[in-house]
């Protein structure tokens, strides 16, 4: 049994998702599940129609109406202006965010966002399984949140295991006996039948969730490069295929901040030893990379580069040491602004990390640290985390590079640095 997702990025338009049927056509082997993205930017474009509602700038209608045009652009194209049932399905799903506009806001940013947002997968997942369903493939299409239950944590939810694996498992086997799933990343529901989203990027995790609890036997990504590489094209070149990864370099390098795999979804797929491939879907002929249990270290060194980093320097008021208690209370500072530290240090009487520099919500940290510690700030680093490093591969990183901060353990090296 497989399970298959597909990004935005693979169902951007109308060519892509006619190539992603064709994907699953050429590729499917035995029992398949396939999980699916919103469409292109369409997750971004709904955000931004969420801030407008909350700010009452009178742009959220505009903004909507120019996502449901993209859509209907893409229906056209793969469906022609026929009288097809997928026409009056995708416009229903975005009544029912017009609903929401229509009225004032009086719920919280997180919980509008994630009724608001959600509805980006809903429409993809329709319009791939109405396509593949098109082309002649046998197609069952089912609402991710009838089967993953989470929490209340709207943005970042936590899956309730036992009842989603209860309820995947008691209907999806004879589903996938005859047909083939196609179904959304991102989303589940809350026991209020609220929907939920699992954080950005948040679709992989989805598959591993499906994966697990149906005991697959791989997992496939397809993304737009060939695999995992040994560092992200954009700030490293020339980059290397890696066409082996145990599941722990995996979990270390998504850790640091590799961005090809979301940094929830090897776990899962580790408890159950179900390997996980990542392929291109542009070349999906090509092997990629295959994540499984070996003890095979990484072949070559790799590279994750972090910019925008901002250096926050921690110390008692009163000189005494940093202590358990301390460092308590700042762990739950950073977790309950929603900041996820890059890169810590501790000694006797200060405390530093590395954070994303993500604007209001970091200022708001340190106005809150700021009245129990001495807190200093320095902003516009850069972050490079290497992993299987040597002395050649520090060299190669720091040309024009001065080192704030440098940490180092048997595998890894992180340096803070500031162009000179």
């Amino acid at each position: 049994m497989q399970v298959f997702k597909f990004g935005g990025a693979s169902v951007k338009d109308a060519e892509s998702i006619r190539n992603v049927a064709h994907i699953i056509t050429k590729c499917k082997n035995g029992e398949l599940l396939v999980v699916v993205s919103a469409l292109g930017k369409t997750t971004n474009a709904l955000t931004e129609v969420t801030q407008h509602f909350i700010d009452q700038t009178g742009q959220a209608f505009d903004l909507l109406e120019n996502v449901k045009m993209a859509h209907q652009q893409i229906l056209t194209e793969l469906f022609g202006v026929s009288h097809h049932p997928i026409f009056d399905e995708i416009a229903n799903c975005f009544v029912e965010i017009e609903w929401i506009l229509e009225e004032e806001p009086q719920d919280s940013y997180d919980y509008l966002h994630d009724q608001i947002v959600s509805t980006g997968e809903i429409v993809s997942s329709k319009i791939l399984a109405a396509y593949c369903a098109h082309t002649g493939l046998p197609i069952q299409w089912i609402d991710a949140r009838d089967y993953i239950f989470t929490d209340n944590t709207y943005q970042e939810a936590e899956v309730d295991w036992q009842k989603t694996e209860d309820k995947i498992r008691r209907e999806l086997p004879t589903i996938l006996d005859e047909q083939i799933i196609i179904t959304q990343g991102f989303i589940g529901s809350t026991s209020e039948n609220f929907t939920t989203t699992l954080g950005r990027e948040g679709s992989d995790y989805s598959a591993a969730i499906f994966a697990a609890c149906l005991q697959a036997d791989d997992v496939t990504i397809w993304k737009d490069v060939p695999g995992v590489l040994n560092a992200d094209p954009k700030w490293f070149d020339p980059t290397e295929l890696i066409p082996e990864l145990s599941y722990t370099d995996a979990i270390e390098l998504t850790y640091y901040g590799a961005t090809v795999i979301h940094p929830k979804t090897i776990k899962p797929l580790q408890n159950k030893k179900i390997s996980l491939n990542v392929r291109s879907f542009l070349h999906p002929d090509e092997p990629g990379t295959l994540i499984r249990t070996t003890n095979n270290g990484l072949p070559i060194p790799s590279f994750i580069f972090k910019v925008n980093q901002v250096l926050v320097s921690i110390q008692p008021r009163d000189f005494s040491f940093i202590v358990e208690d301390n460092l308590s209370h700042i762990f739950n500072l950073f977790h309950s602004h929603r900041i996820k530290i890059n890169m810590m240090h501790n000694s006797a009487i200060s405390f530093f990390v590395s954070v994303d520099d993500t604007g209001t919500n970091v200022e708001a940290l340190l106005g809150d640290l700021e009245k129990r510690y001495k807190v200093s700030v320095e902003k516009g680093l850069e972050l490079i985390t290497i992993r299987y490093y040597n002395q050649e591969t520090i060299n190669r990183v720091l040309v024009n590079k001065k080192i704030i901060q440098e940490l180092k353990d048997s595998y890894t090296c992180q340096l803070l640095v500031k162009e000179r």
